[in-house]
């Protein structure tokens, strides 16, 4: 019978709170908008840890930018939009889904705001960007289906047509062009989801 490798639980504990620490460290740069021009050493010092010891959890830039991914998930906005998508009552889920999108904008808007605007010339920053929005629209995806599947979607608007409407409303571009216009997220919200009804959803006679 194979027995399993031992390991020291409080090794694991130690090599967890290492890799916590080079995530704040990576976050804190984004942050301050220096990531871009860091070096893994200055990752690293920042982390209070050796070079050496970065590169035993992260082997390059990109991984370290993936690190900050692990943070996304964890963050109860995106948490609980990857419930909402999925709500039988499919138009409780398009405004909810609307309201958890940015409530995630908004509570990573000062990492975001880097990574998005680093994105054409950092390749680490790009790829983060890129799978993010492959994540989202595979979220919508489901809300689509579901808005179909209670053919609550208007008449003549198409699976791939709706799920475009959803990506341009539901997007950090969108979210920034309108916060920059001097709307609060509360206003944000009640905004795209209005906009969301009158676009996507069948209009029923008083």
């Amino acid at each position: 019978m194979a027995t399993r490798p031992y390991r020291s639980a409080g090794r694991t504990t130690r090599s967890e709170e290492t890799r916590q620490r080079i995530r704040s460290a990576v976050h804190e740069l984004l942050a301050e908008g220096a990531f871009h021009t860091s070096t893994v050493e200055e990752v690293a010092e920042r982390a209070g840890i050796s070079r050496a010891t970065l590169y035993q959890h992260f082997r390059s830039r990109p991984e370290l930018v993936d690190a900050v991914c692990e943070t996304f998930d964890e963050n109860p906005a995106l948490v609980r939009l990857r419930e909402t998508v999925r709500l039988e009552d499919a138009a409780a889920g398009l405004d909810e889904t609307l309201a958890e999108s940015i409530r995630f904008w908004s509570s990573e808007d000062p990492i975001l705001r880097q990574l998005y605007g680093v994105a054409a010339v950092d390749p680490a920053a790009d790829a983060l960007v890129t799978r993010q929005r492959a994540d989202r629209r595979r979220e919508l995806e489901q809300l689509v289906r579901n808005l179909q599947r209670a053919r609550m979607l208007r008449t003549g608007l198409g699976r791939d047509r709706a799920l475009s409407l959803l990506l341009v409303l539901t997007s950090y571009d969108t979210f920034r062009e309108l916060r920059e216009a001097g709307l609060t997220d509360r206003q944000v919200t009640a905004l795209l989801q209005e906009s969301a009804r009158e676009l996507l959803l069948i209009v029923k006679a008083p």
